[in-house]
Order: structure tokens, then C-alpha cells, then sequence
């Protein structure tokens, strides 16, 4: 049974900017009543009001908080009947920077976004979902969720757990018509890269090739309503990908190739 967006309630995290904000015009767009959860949720009312969107309630919070969390099940309570029928997880942040020679809050601050929260939210959102028609929880992971790079490893340690809580939830909630739809894009052009976290300014990351936000988002949206479970997008991403899992030693001879470093990184305020 495909997911239909017209009258249908969805949770997104992370919908100020870059894909979560594409996904959300998108979904309203189709008829979708969104609710839109940011830390910066007056940017959400600039580009409701200047666009025209109707169907998009703006919350404001951090996920990692317990606090947002209920208030976004008091919304979908009050408001919608308690019913959910999508809950997107896409809020992120990241750092750039040997493991080595990060602080231990970095690796602390991913996970807690990328992971914890995700997880806690699902946990909460569950019985809403189940009462939703045709619902899916679409997790918004990376193609560094299936192979992970060098100075990136608290980022790739939080998109590998939720690429394996995912494949785990997949199995746990079939039997009521959950669908967990997995989404891996490869390097994004977005404003992730101008937050990361307890890095050195001048680091440089290396990706293969880039999309736009409105491109993800447009096939995010596609394999939601297919209701499909995992896709992974671009070229690079793919090569990465099934490379790996064709010939994992030749995958760990390239990416160990990497310039000399001739000074650490160094820690930004956060």
C-alpha cells in the first residue's frame, strides 16, 4: 500500500534549511499538514509566510531535549487526534578531525543528535504511528552509515547506528505496518557544513560529488510514498557503497591514502 501525502500528519526534525526544509515545502506542497520541528523555528515562519505554505505548523526546540519531545506528542495529541502518519528523523550535526585529536564532547554532542534523540522521539511517537494509515519513520542516515571514512568517525559511528536500529525496527514493526525507510545521501550541499562541531575551520572534506537539498529530497519523498526501505543516493555514494562490499581490503588501502598532516586541528567553541 504506497503512502499518500494529501491529509496525511508528519513529524520533521531538522526543517529550517537544507533537506528538511525541501522535504517539508514538498510534502506540504502535496497536500501533507507537517509539523516542523528546528532550533530556529522563526525561519520556518519566514519561509511559510513568504511562500505561501499552508499545512505547516513550526516548532521550535532541540530534539536532544525530552521537553520538545513531548510538546511535538502534545501537537499531534491536541491537534491531529493523536493520529501520525510520517515522522522524518533529519536533524544532524557533524565534525571534521582525527578521533585522536578530538575532544570527547564531539563524539558525545553526534550521537546524541544523530542517535539518541532519533531513537527516543521514534520510542515516543510510536503508538501515533500506529494509529496513522500507511505510516512510515523515514531515517535520514548516510552512505557513511554502510562505509565509514577517515576524520569523520564519531559521524559515521552515529549513522551506523541508526542504519542497524533501523534494520532492527524494520523487522519489529512489520507486523504493524510500520515501514522504516532508510535514506543514505552522499555529501550534500547544505549549511550542515557551516555547524559542525569541535572542528578546525580550515579542514577540508573530501566527498564524491555533491547534490542539492531539493534533489534529496525529491527522491526521499519518492521512496516514502513507495514506501520503500532503503535507498542510496548519487553515483559516488553507490560506488562508495557496493565497492566496500565487493572488496572491503581494497576499500581500506584507498582511504587510508591521505596527505601527511603537519599540525593538529584545531578546537572551535561550541
Amino acid at each position: 500500500m504506497p503512502w499518500k501525502a494529501k491529509d496525511s500528519v508528519a513529524v520533521v526534525t531538522g526543517a529550517s534549511s537544507g533537506i528538511g526544509k525541501c522535504l517539508t515545502q514538498q510534502l506540504a506542497d502535496h497536500g501533507c499538514h507537517v509539523i516542523a520541528v528546528a532550533r530556529r523555528a522563526e525561519r520556518i515562519k519566514q519561509w511559510t509566510a513568504s511562500r505561501g505554505f499552508g499545512g505547516v505548523t513550526p516548532l521550535a526546540g532541540d530534539i536532544t531535549n525530552s521537553e520538545v519531545r513531548s510538546n511535538i506528542r502534545s501537537v499531534i495529541e491536541t491537534d491531529h487526534k493523536g493520529k501520525l502518519d510520517l515522522l522524518v528523523n533529519n536533524a544532524g550535526i557533524g565534525g571534521i578531525g582525527r578521533f585522536a585529536e578530538a575532544s570527547p564532547d564531539r563524539l558525545r554532542q553526534i550521537m546524541e543528535v544523530n542517535f539518541f534523540a532519533p531513537a527516543e522521539l521514534t520510542r515516543l511517537l510510536l503508538p501515533s504511528l500506529r494509529r496513522g494509515s500507511a505510516p512510515v519513520i523515514c531515517n535520514i542516515c548516510s552512505v557513511l552509515g554502510h562505509r565509514a571514512v577517515p576524520d569523520k568517525s564519531e559521524y559515521c559511528a552515529s549513522k551506523f547506528a541508526m542504519h542497524g536500529w533501523s534494520d532492527s525496527l524494520r523487522a519489529e514493526l512489520a507486523a504493524d505496518g510500520i515501514q522504516i525507510t532508510l535514506v543514505s545521501p552522499s555529501t550534500t550541499k547544505s549549511e550542515f557544513f557551516d555547524s559542525l562541531i569541535d572542528t578546525d575551520p580550515n579542514q577540508q572534506s573530501r566527498s564524491l560529488g555533491h547534490w542539492s537539498p531539493q534533489k534529496v529530497a525529491n527522491r526521499t519523498f519518492d521512496a516514502i510514498c513507495r514506501r520503500r526501505s532503503e535507498v542510496i543516493l548519487s553515483l559516488g555514494g553507490k560506488t562508495l557503497v557496493y565497492l566496500d562490499r565487493l572488496a572491503p581490503p581494497l576499500m581500506n588501502k584507498l582511504l587510508a591514502q591521505r596527505p601527511v598532516k603537519t599540525a593538529p586541528a584545531k578546537s572551535s567553541d561550541h
